[in-house]
This record gives structure tokens, C-alpha cells and sequence, in this order.
């Protein structure tokens, strides 16, 4: 089966950084990190979702956390820069990122956002993110993704 590259991908070859396109069944009624999860048969753990923030402060920016986890935003805005946090409105993610729910990768979105990842990426030899589209994700060195997308890896996540 042949996979069309995404932004995300083409980014990543010029870049000449290695990953691994994989693609997985989409039920448009549940786009939930833990589905994707399931569909790979990988665990949850490994398979990040990006989340798109806004800080009082400084604007937009991105979370990197584990698929089955939910940010702390008091968290996500200390690490910004932020007094405070919130997740963007669905409406303003494709104006904003250049991607829609369920396919927002942390890789080409249409301005770069300070981008902060969630510390147990590190624990893994690879995660999976998106590629920019629903039904396809990007399987990546932790390493490799932090680089290229400057990230801050740090601890994001509710406990």
C-alpha cells in the first residue's frame, strides 16, 4: 500500500531525520489517542497527542503528552511563561496549526509554537505522533523529535 507524505513527513526527510510512517484504521466517532493506540497495538504510553494551548501571556503553544494523560495546565502555563492556560476552541485549530483534530502533529505547523514535551517521551526508543492527518502517524526517536522541533521536555501531565 502506498502512503502519500504529509507536510510533517517531507519536513522530516529534509531535515534528514529518521522515523516511520504508520497508518491505522479511523472511527471518526473516536479519535481518541487510546483507539490509535489500540489500532498499532502499541501502548498508550508510547503514542503522544499534540495539544494546542493558549497562554495569557505569551500566545499560542504546544503540549506533547501521552496519549491516556491530560495536561496540567497550571503545569503547562508555569513552563511557557504563562500566569495561565487553556486549550484553544476546535475552530481555532486549522486557522492556527494548519491541522484538524485527530491529526495535529507538533512537526509543519503553519508557524512554528513553542513546543513542550511530556518527560517520559525519553523513556522509549521510539514514540508515535501524528503526521499531520488522521489515520496515519509518525513513529520517531524522542530525541529526534525534540531537536527538530526545539521542544522543552518537561513534566506536563495531571498525576
Amino acid at each position: 500500500m502506498k502512503i502519500n507524505k504529509t507536510n510533517a513527513a517531507r519536513l522530516l526527510d529534509k531535515a534528514k531525520i529518521a522515523y516511520e510512517l504508520v497508518p491505522y484504521e479511523v472511527d471518526e466517532n473516536n479519535l481518541a489517542a487510546t483507539h490509535v493506540a489500540e489500532q498499532l497495538g502499541e501502548n498508550i504510553a508510547q503514542v503522544f497527542k499534540t495539544l494546542v494551548l493558549r497562554g495569557d501571556k505569551n500566545g499560542l503553544f504546544v503540549c506533547v503528552v501521552p496519549g491516556d494523560a491530560e495536561v496540567d495546565l497550571k503545569l503547562a502555563a508555569k513552563v511557557s511563561g504563562n500566569k495561565s492556560a487553556a486549550m484553544i476552541h476546535m475552530k481555532e485549530l486549522l486557522p492556527a496549526t494548519g491541522y484538524i483534530r485527530g491529526g495535529c502533529s507538533p512537526v509543519g505547523m503553519k508557524k512554528a509554537l513553542p513546543t513542550f514535551i511530556h518527560t517520559t517521551c525519553m523513556d522509549f526508543g521510539y514514540i508515535y505522533i501524528s503526521a499531520g492527518m488522521r489515520g496515519l502517524q509518525i513513529r520517531i526517536a524522542p530525541a529526534d523529535l525534540v531537536e527538530f522541533t526545539r521542544a522543552e521536555v518537561t513534566d506536563l501531565i495531571l498525576t
